[in-house]
């Protein structure tokens, strides 16, 4: 760390480093550059400018939203449960950990995976297999074993509100009716009384699309009860 910039070491890439002016540590006057950054600390920074000729890699600290960084720092702890994934997978064929790694990973690079934890993810989902991956023999098994027992499919989930008035005598059993029309109008769909005749609906899937879609089903079937 110094008065006007800041030299980072790129953890990502070996043997790389960036720097950070002044200027891109954070919006607005900075009085001591130390309040924003300290040596040893690990931030998340964006890459500006690369000058291949002299080798230069620009970064800035301020142009990073919070989603991004939460995405990346997420990233990295899903990176690190894989590696201790093939770290078990090492120790129980009795190989070093870095030579598995280095297998694996290598294998994985050949079929567009830049990243170990994507891959077991897909593998979860059922979207890939290790075999036609082309995983070595030798780790087949046990890897398809580790993964499925420490992964668990991706999941989000989404929130609506729903408000029904009914004046029929019979009421009360008519929104019954049509909340069970609704419930059966997708999976993964948690309904909770808020009070009122407000709903609370969450629907949970593998990606939003997804959940958006049966939102849309359960109001709809509701709707039309």
């Amino acid at each position: 760390v110094q008065h006007t910039s800041v030299f980072a070491r790129l953890d990502e890439f070996e043997n790389k480093s960036g720097m950070i002016h002044i200027s891109e540590i954070s919006p607005g006057r900075i009085r001591n550059i130390r309040d924003y950054v300290k040596e040893g600390k690990v931030i998340v920074c964006t890459v500006l400018r690369i000058n291949l000729e002299r080798g230069y890699i620009d970064l800035s600290l301020r142009r990073v939203s919070d989603m991004q960084r939460r995405n990346k720092v997420n990233q990295i702890k899903q990176e690190q449960k894989a590696e201790k994934i093939v770290e078990f997978v090492a120790k129980q064929v009795k190989k070093p950990m870095e030579t598995v790694y280095k297998e694996i990973k290598q294998t994985l690079e050949k079929h567009e995976y830049a990243l170990l934890y994507p891959c077991f993810e897909d593998f979860v989902i059922e979207a890939v297999t290790f075999k036609e991956l082309e995983i070595p023999s030798i780790y087949l098994k046990i890897l398809e074993e580790v993964v499925k027992q420490r992964i668990k499919p991706p999941e989000v989930s989404i929130s609506g509100k729903l408000k029904l008035q009914c004046y029929e005598p019979n009421g009360v059993e008519i929104i019954k009716k049509a909340l069970k029309k609704g419930l059966k109008a997708g999976d993964n769909i948690d309904l909770k009384y808020l009070g009122a005749g407000k709903y609370g609906l969450v629907i949970k899937a593998e990606e939003y699309k997804t959940a958006e879609k049966v939102l849309k089903n359960v109001t709809n079937a509701v709707t039309k009860e």
